[in-house]
Parts: structure tokens; C-alpha cells; sequence
């Protein structure tokens, strides 16, 4: 798949792998249209951008709001005409709470963001990228949406249903609009800021500004440009799973090989990092 000229959106741009991706896509040649919460997120984003690049299209959106979503897409149709790649990148974390007791508030906030974000993003960019002869949804997901964690169940619940949706859609698409590429996304332990802006957890499971800074020392090692570069490169390939960092390459081979030794590991290396 070509990117030059390409009209691509990608929600939570103001950061992380979101803002990643702005910069790699316009590397590509593609011109971009992006949202995020914050508008001094997404300003600092284009700030970045070469001096060459076509100005994108800035919107603040909720994206788990479908109306915003909605007007989302009218904006970027009415600037540009067509839509030919839609990621729906932003999400938020949650820290460690019990699957038992976790706060529903906070539980519905993070299905609302995570989850029901990439829907209304997907509902409301598909009938531009089916209208096109070549197009690509992606649908960032994450390593927990292939393996579960202790104290997470929340955004694993979030992550596993943006990847179900996802595998869903590909094979809805794949019978009847196949010129969609449609790719579900699971990126390992990548340098952004979204543990450190999480939602924080109960305090019993430990001080969460602390295991925050372990995890973010000890977990998230891949750059974000890194994971962007895979993303682009899947995309450009057509991939319909894409799983970015060797962690989350190694775990997922493991969780499908050995799913009963992967959850015994995976727990080992929690509570090593608990410590």
C-alpha cells in the first residue's frame, strides 16, 4: 500500500505512539488529520512536523463520544474529500484494582475510552474508507489483548474486545469490501506516558506512583518512533495482526504454544516487579 497522498487520522495524536505515527505518516507522504483531549498535546505534535508538510486538520475530541466522533468525520471528509486510513490509537490505563472490586465509574471510563472509542471511530471513518479503492482501519490494541495480568482486568477487558471487534471486522470486510485492510494491533512495553497518566489504583495492591516508575523502568523500553515504523510497515503490507516489540512477539508465541506455563510466567514476572 502507497502512502503518498494518502488522508490519514489518528485519534489521541497528541502523544506516545499516536504522535509517533503523525511524524512517520508524513514521512510517507501522508496527510493527516488528528484529534486528541488536549489542544496543547496536539499543537506540540505539529510543532514537530517538518516545515514542508501540509498543515493537518486539528480537532479537540472526545472519542468516546460518538457525536463527536461523528462531526469528527464530517470535518475531515469536508476538508479533504476521503478518508484512506483511520487508526484509532487513543486509550487510557487504569492502575492495579481487584476484578472484584474495581470501581464501576472507573471500569465504564476506561471501556468507554478504550473500547467504545475505537467503535464510533470505526463507525463513523467506514463508510469513507469502503469508498476508497485502497484503505486501512487500524485498531490499536496491546499485548493485553492476547494475554491476561493480574490486577488488570479492566484494560484487559478493553484490549481483548478491541481485538474481537477487530477480528470480527476483518472477516466482515474480507467478504465484502477486501480493498479494506483492517488490523488489529498489539504493541508490547512502549515509551509513552500512558502508565504514567493512568487513572490511579487501590491503594492496597501497593503505592502506585512507585510501581508506576518500576513498570516504566523495567517494562517500557521500546521507543515509540519503533513501534510506529512496525505499525507502518504492517500496514503497508496489508498484516492483519501486528505485534510490536520482541517482548510482546515472545509472550504471544508462548501464551499460543504454552498457554498454562504463559500465565505462570507472566505472574512470576508481576510479582518480581511488585517487590
Amino acid at each position: 500500500m502507497n502512502l503518498q497522498n494518502k488522508i490519514a487520522v489518528i485519534t489521541g495524536a497528541g502523544s506516545g505512539i499516536g504522535r509517533a505515527l503523525a511524524l512517520a505518516l508524513t514521512d510517507e507522504g501522508a496527510q493527516l488529520a488528528l484529534c486528541d483531549l488536549h489542544t496543547d498535546a496536539l499543537q506540540e505534535t505539529v510543532n514537530l512536523l517538518k516545515q514542508n508538510t501540509a498543515p493537518p486538520l486539528l480537532k479537540v475530541v472526545d472519542v468516546s463520544s460518538k457525536e463527536e466522533m461523528n462531526n469528527f468525520a464530517e470535518a475531515v471528509v469536508q476538508k479533504f474529500g476521503q478518508v484512506d486510513i483511520m487508526i484509532n490509537n487513543a486509550g487510557i490505563a487504569l492502575g492495579k484494582h481487584s476484578a472484584i472490586d474495581v470501581p464501576e465509574s472507573e471500569f465504564r471510563k476506561l471501556m468507554e475510552v478504550n473500547f467504545w472509542g475505537m467503535v464510533y471511530g470505526s463507525q463513523a471513518f467506514l463508510p469513507h474508507l469502503i469508498n476508497q479503492p485502497q484503505a486501512a482501519l487500524v485498531n490499536i490494541s496491546s499485548l493485553f489483548g492476547l494475554i491476561g495480568i493480574a490486577h488488570q482486568s479492566p484494560y484487559c477487558a478493553s484490549k481483548f474486545a478491541i481485538r474481537g471487534y477487530t477480528e470480527s471486522l476483518i472477516m466482515e470486510l474480507g467478504a465484502t469490501a477486501p480493498h479494506v485492510c483492517v488490523s488489529s494491533v498489539h504493541p508490547g512495553g512502549v515509551k509513552t506516558n500512558i502508565s504514567r497518566s493512568s487513572i490511579p489504583g487501590n491503594p492496597k495492591y501497593g503505592n502506585h506512583e512507585r510501581f508506576i516508575k518500576k513498570f516504566e523502568e523495567t517494562q517500557l523500553k521500546l521507543p515509540p518512533e519503533k513501534a510506529a515504523q512496525t505499525i507502518i510497515k504492517g500496514v503497508k503490507n496489508k498484516k492483519s495482526r501486528i505485534v510490536v516489540g520482541k517482548d510482546a512477539r515472545w509472550l504471544d508465541r508462548i501464551n499460543r504454544i504454552f498457554p498454562t506455563y504463559s500465565l505462570r510466567l507472566i505472574s512470576k514476572g508481576i510479582n518480581r516487579l511488585q517487590k
